[in-house]
């Protein structure tokens, strides 16, 4: 058709005449641009995008009345005029200018949403409210089609999810991790981390009372005040006063250092609280904020208080009393701490007995795993360190896990190294704010370290680390390609944890970049259906990965992620489907 500019610089291109679109009603105006129907409704002549946002059929094929015009596979109304949307799951229709030029119609090629670029982001606050998967995910590619970085989305879902429920929730343990792995992730990638993270979220707020907002105290107390009254509102579980105490040292603007301190010991009060979900959500809280900012600590921070008030403590289980009991036996390892600290403060060598004392970890013995841990300190060992040998030991329980076991089994072995790692990122990041260690702080490896002794029943009979003996892996292809389509073509098949762990173990110990195989795991992560473990245990891992790099160590650990993604795949992968399903739609690619 013949095209002609407008001012705003808008191409039209000639419909025809009045007279011949009312006796059409519909017509589809077609060229290099999007299709636009062009619809007759009275004396008026109205544009709107031909696709409909829902699943983007053919809107002509609909039908028009009293201004309404209904999609003709889903029933999706519009109003015509505006292309407002009656129908929340559907969206709203872009629509185009028309212009009437002696009896003839002009309409414009460019389709616009009536409310310009805040469509998108009303549309994520719609889908995150109602839990529409279809309308995040679009919204998502919309955003970040205008250039919106994911940290602005990360950071709407996580104010969304901070005010849509009373406490932390996995959504938000899933959306941080995600988070923290998006900067290295292929665009394709990174939008399957947002829709997953994000749609978590909104998953989790589904029915919820919305969170309530605290008062913090003014004047606020000192901060050694605030950390003695939050442990001992924390064991009196006197909720409203732990988050007025929370609130009241982030009023103050305790560094960030400080409040990990505070909320480090009163979650270590209890040993391994909740499972070790407790101090796994903290230090989750605190990864999400230096994600979007500490401005927001409190709306953040305060998520973390139902569990520090309801949490259980290991001392209430039988397992950590009987035949030994370990809480007696941690209590009076704890009470040397200080002692072997003020020793270890002395001592100006540098400690490198990180891998000794993961070793060490593993042993039959809480007694001498107490000791070991105790003596390191007092030879100087860094916190930090600290942390980094019991994640390794937790990893070895997940790599070594034998299959004889209960799958549920996963999960303990699971645990124990999510909340080893949320132990080692806490106490690092104490060092990196300037505190010194105390006796408070470090429980967490000791109490961590028991629960490591408790799950020896795991690796009995270990499981064979790939590689290891006469497994000398050549039976498996070199390129990376290759290796890649081995790994995920184990995942596709229920058992495949060995077969997927030996790819690992070749990629590595080819050299090839592990990078790519981060990537892979990250991809083959995103496509399931996956529950929040598998988000923590993929995040824990590449982390712990890239704190040893390609060493042995760093290789057992992805050796151990692996082995439990591939014991949890593969899934249904629905979601997956609801994520193809936008991108096909925001690229115009036809589903039918």
């Amino acid at each position: 058709m013949n095209g002609a500019e407008t001012k705003e610089g808008d191409r039209f291109v000639r419909v025809g005449t009045l007279k011949d679109l009312a006796a059409r009603r519909m017509t589809v105006v077609s060229g290099r641009h999007p299709p636009i129907l062009v619809v007759a409704d009275g004396a008026r002549c109205y544009a709107v995008d031909n696709r409909c946002p829902h699943l983007g059929f053919p809107l002509q094929r609909g039908t028009l009345e009293d201004g309404i015009l209904t999609c003709h596979w889903h029933h999706a109304r519009f109003d015509v005029a505006s292309g407002g949307g009656f129908d929340l799951w559907a969206d709203d229709l872009p629509t185009a200018a028309v212009e009437v030029r002696d009896d003839e119609v002009w309409v414009s090629t460019t389709l616009r949403y009536a409310d310009g670029q805040t469509h998108w982001r009303n549309r994520l606050r719609d889908g995150m409210a109602h839990d529409l998967g279809l309308v995040i995910a679009k919204a998502i590619l919309g955003l970040r089609a205008q250039g919106v970085p994911p940290l602005d989305l990360i950071r709407e879902a996580a104010l969304f999810g901070t005010r849509g429920r009373e406490d932390w929730g996995a959504g938000l343990t899933v959306l941080t991790a995600l988070g923290n792995l998006v900067p290295v992730l292929p665009e394709e990638s990174s939008y399957l981390a947002l829709y997953k993270g994000i749609a978590k979220v909104a998953k989790d707020c589904v029915g919820q009372p919305a969170r309530r907002t605290g008062q913090p105290l003014d004047p606020p107390p000192p901060a050694e005040t605030l950390a003695r009254w939050l442990r001992h509102w924390t064991a009196v579980r006197h909720r409203d006063a732990i988050e007025r105490t929370v609130l009241a040292g982030i009023s103050a603007r305790l560094a960030p250092a400080t409040l990990a301190e505070m909320l480090l010991a009163a979650a270590t009060d209890r040993v391994f609280a909740d499972g070790g979900h407790t101090l796994d959500f903290i230090n989750k809280a605190f990864e999400l904020l230096d994600l979007i900012g500490w401005a927001h600590a409190d709306a953040v921070l305060p998520t973390t208080v139902e569990h520090l008030a309801s949490a259980r403590g290991a001392e209430e289980s039988t397992a950590w009393r009987h035949p030994i009991d370990l809480i007696a036996l941690s209590a009076d390892a704890a009470a040397e701490f200080p002692s072997a600290i003020a020793i270890g403060g002395r001592s100006a060598r540098c400690w490198g007995g990180t891998i000794a004392l993961a070793e060490a970890f593993l042993g039959d013995s809480p007694s001498a795993i107490a000791q070991e841990m105790i003596k390191a300190i007092a030879e100087g060992a860094p916190p930090p360190h600290l942390g980094r040998a019991l994640a390794y030991a937790a990893a070895l329980r997940v790599a070594r896990f034998g299959t004889s076991n209960e799958h549920s089994d996963w999960e303990a072995a699971h645990h124990a190294f999510t909340y080893a790692h949320a132990t080692h990122r806490m106490l690092a990041r104490l060092a990196a704010g300037g505190r010194t260690p105390t006796a408070e702080s470090l429980r967490a490896v000791l109490h961590g370290a028991m629960h490591v002794y408790l799950l020896r029943f795991l690796n009995v009979p270990p499981a064979r680390l790939p590689g290891e003996g006469d497994d000398r892996l050549d039976d498996l292809p070199v390129e990376i390609e290759a290796l890649e389509r081995g790994f995920l073509d184990a995942l596709d098949r229920h058992g495949g944890m060995e077969v997927a762990a030996r790819y690992v173990a070749r990629h590595l110990t080819l050299g090839h970049d592990a990078g790519a195989l981060i990537a892979t795991l990250i991809r083959a992560v995103l496509r399931e259906d996956a529950g929040f473990h598998s988000y923590q245990m993929l995040e824990a891992s590449v982390a712990q990965f890239r704190e040893w790099g390609p060493t042995p160590e760093g290789r057992h650990i992805l050796y151990a992620a692996a082995r439990y993604l591939a014991a949890h795949s593969p899934t249904e992968r629905a979601d997956l489907q609801t994520a193809v399903v936008a991108r096909k739609l925001a690229r115009d690619e036809k589903l039918y």
